[in-house]
C-alpha cells in the first residue's frame, strides 16, 4: 500500500524553506558549492540552486555525485566537477533525497574530503533516522518515523512526490 506523505506544493515548499535556512546559515559567505548525489539530490541541488540566486548575494556552484547507493565500496564516486574549478576553503553542501542509514550521504562527504573544505553541510528532503554511520542532516524537509520494512520513494519528475510504502 502506497501513502502519499508529500505532494508536488509540499515539497515546493520544502526546498524554498530549506533554501532560506541554507542561506540564513551562510549569509557570510561568498561562494557556496551544493554538491547533488545522482539523481534525487541534484534535482534538489538544481532547485535550491536556483532559489538561492534569487534571494541571495552568494555565488552558488553545483555539483553532481555519483553514488553506488547499493554499494559504494564497488565503483568508484564520480563528479562533474570540471578539473579547473577548486572546492579550496568553500562551504559545500552535500544534498539527497532520503537520508537512512547514512551510507550513500557518508561516502558522499568522503569523496569531498580530499579537498581543503571550509565547512561540509548536509541537507535532505527526508530524514528517515535509521543511522547506521554517523550522519547527521544540517537542513531536513522532513523528518519521518518509519519502521526498517518501510520504504520511502521519491518522485521528482513532473509529479513530484514522496511516498512511504
Amino acid at each position: 500500500m502506497k501513502t502519499l506523505i508529500l505532494d508536488n506544493r509540499q515539497i515546493q515548499e520544502k526546498i524554498k524553506r530549506l533554501a532560506f535556512q541554507v542561506y540564513e546559515e551562510n549569509y557570510t559567505e561568498t561562494e557556496i558549492v551544493l554538491a547533488g548525489i545522482a539523481p534525487n539530490g541534484y534535482h534538489i541541488a538544481r532547485q535550491i540552486a536556483s532559489l538561492l540566486i534569487e534571494i541571495s548575494p552568494i555565488q552558488v556552484h553545483l555539483i553532481q555525485l555519483i553514488v553506488n547507493k547499493e554499494n559504494p565500496l564497488q565503483s568508484q564516486i564520480q563528479s562533474d566537477k570540471s578539473e579547473s574549478f577548486h572546492l579550496d576553503n568553500l562551504t559545500v553542501i552535500v544534498i539527497d533525497d532520503v537520508l537512512n542509514t547514512g551510507k550513500t550521504m557518508i561516502y558522499g562527504i568522503n569523496y569531498l574530503l580530499a579537498y581543503p573544505l571550509k565547512k561540509v553541510q548536509t541537507l535532505v528532503l527526508i530524514d528517515r533516522d535509521h543511522k547506521q554511520f554517523p550522519v547527521l542532516a544540517h537542513y531536513i524537509g522532513m523528518a519521518l518515523s518509519t519502521n526498517l520494512q518501510e520504504h520511502v520513494t521519491v518522485i521528482l519528475n513532473e509529479e513530484m512526490a514522496v511516498y512511504l510504502e
